[in-house]
């Protein structure tokens, strides 16, 4: 099996893939070198990719479209049985029609927007079945001692059939990246936390799920747990509606 990978941090997934029998691994470090991963899939590989961090939605579209079903966008927390559980019982009518969707996250990352948004953005996807966004309206802080980017933001996303997600993303040393989200309905709410904080000793620990073992084995895998090629461009297109919006303190139709 070839397999590339394109992303920021690959040290996350190279030990892990070159110690798989019968898998050949390409991994670049940015989105400015997508060309290895867009021949890769042009030959038939599986394509693990980040979400794009700046506007490069030419190149995001031409790996969508050379990857096919074999691509996949790391999305961590859209991986494991704790979200999967709760996938199932929003879709079962468990907390009735759903019409809210709360998130917050908290990332080491400068800017926000592009480094925070898209893991909450992945999780209202996935349960909403891939609905589009109508309209979005974004507020954030520009201010960050020394760095370029927001260090916080606020994103308000309305779907065509009325449903409503406002997500809260911030900028910390100690920020994980793994989400928090409150699916709200007519007859009751769950709360689903990739990064549940447990107490050891005197220090709060990270506990739950290992995401990032279960993202390689989905992906993998091939079961498309995970955001599709045509789940991250929405995803970044709304993300791309949000920087117009905080520039013009206006709301953006899609």
């Amino acid at each position: 099996m070839k397999v590339a990978v394109l992303s920021s941090t690959p040290e996350r997934y190279a030990a892990a893939l070159r110690g798989l029998p019968d898998v050949e691994a390409v991994v670049t470090a940015s989105w400015d070198a997508f060309e290895p991963v867009l021949r890769a899939a042009d030959a038939g590989a599986r394509v693990l990719c980040d979400h794009p961090s700046a506007d490069r939605e030419p190149e995001l579209k031409a790996i969508v479209d050379a990857g096919g079903d074999g691509l996949t966008f790391a999305s961590p927390a859209c991986h494991g049985e704790a979200f999967a559980v709760v996938r199932k019982g929003i879709a079962d009518g468990g907390i009735g029609e759903l019409t809210t969707i709360l998130g917050s996250v908290t990332t080491s990352a400068d800017g926000v927007l592009a480094a925070a948004a898209p893991s909450l953005l992945d999780l209202a996807d996935a349960v909403l079945g891939g609905e589009p966004a109508r309209q979005v309206y974004a507020q954030a802080n520009t201010v960050l001692s020394g760095r370029t980017g927001e260090s916080a933001a606020v994103l308000t996303v309305r779907y065509g059939s009325g449903k409503a997600a406002s997500f809260d993303c911030r900028r910390s040393p100690s920020g994980t990246g793994l989400p928090a989200v409150t699916f709200v309905g007519d007859k009751a709410s769950v709360q689903y936390d990739a990064g549940p904080r447990l107490l050891d000793g005197d220090r709060p620990e990270l506990g739950g799920e290992d995401l990032d073992a279960l993202l390689l084995k989905d992906f993998l895998g091939g079961n498309g747990a995970g955001p599709d090629g045509r789940a991250a461009l929405r995803t970044f297109r709304i993300v791309q509606a949000a920087y117009a919006s905080a520039r013009t303190g206006q709301p953006v139709d899609l």
